[in-house]
């Protein structure tokens, strides 16, 4: 493989989960050294054509069975829940660079550093879950989280809105919560796993923000008004719903406009 395309498409288009980390952090180490082109010229794949493993077996939101911290069963499902959205989030990332094309050289290196950090996170996990006695794949898991990533397979800005600025984002809100309960059920480990993700996702939603704003500012585009166009065609559901971690958030990037707007109740 002689540029960071080929290691994109050999990481959306494989489907063996230890391959995928160490190309993952191969590219990454490659970059950072310099020997890998970033020529971005090699063709495009349809997103139809993006492989995952057999396991886990993928269900709808609704069928998802319910967990309790309190229990290590539910302390185990809750983390394989975690390990899934940590696994998806690596394809999101390599889907991002892989599929839009022509942007500043700075993009690509930013999203091979959020592919590699969400990989890291995933591994971070997937240990812990082992020491549980279960693996990824050993549990049902969220079938609807790539779907973000179809519907805005030919849409930079719809991409940029609903998968770190949407999805992600909602992590920030919901997270520190997480932490503070496994830091009173006495589950260190946990609370520090959680801390981990939390800090690079605040950095991760901040390059959503960034890029989503560099990508409004080429188009002629204004930044509030756009996201919220894009979050109300494309968010099931008009919109998110709070509360919202208003200062994570604006760390992340949000404006003061954008979070007004996401607080508002519909009439």
């Amino acid at each position: 493989m002689n540029t960071l395309f080929d290691y994109a498409e050999a990481c959306l288009h494989r489907d063996d989960i230890d391959e995928k980390l160490a190309l993952t952090h191969e590219a990454t180490q490659l970059v950072s050294e310099g020997r890998l082109s970033l020529d971005p010229s090699a063709p495009i794949r349809p997103i139809a054509e993006v492989r995952f493993p057999m396991r886990p077996r993928l269900l709808p939101p609704q069928q998802m069975p319910k967990r309790k911290l309190t229990t290590s069963e539910g302390v185990a499902a809750f983390f394989h829940a975690i390990a899934h959205v940590e696994f998806i989030a690596i394809y999101l990332a390599w889907d991002l660079l892989y599929r839009f094309r022509g942007l500043p050289e700075s993009f690509y290196r930013d999203w091979l550093r959020v592919a590699d950090e969400e990989a890291q996170h995933f591994a971070l996990i997937r240990d812990h879950l082992r020491t549980m006695g279960l693996d990824y794949g050993d549990l049902p898991a969220h079938g609807g989280l790539w779907e973000h990533a179809t519907d805005t397979a030919d849409h930079l800005l719809a991409r940029l809105a609903m998968v770190p600025r949407c999805m992600e984002a909602r992590g920030l809100d919901v997270t520190p919560a997480l932490i503070e309960k496994f830091l009173q059920l006495g589950d260190q480990r946990s609370a520090a796993i959680l801390t981990r993700i939390l800090t690079d996702e605040v950095g991760h939603v901040e390059l959503g923000s960034i890029w989503f704003k560099y990508a409004c500012v080429a188009q002629g585009l204004e930044p509030v008004a756009q996201y919220r166009q894009l979050i109300e065609i494309y968010y099931k559901g008009g919109k998110p719903k709070g509360p919202f971690n208003k200062e994570l958030r604006i760390i992340a990037g949000f404006s003061n406009a954008e979070l007004d707007w996401l607080e508002q109740q519909p009439q």
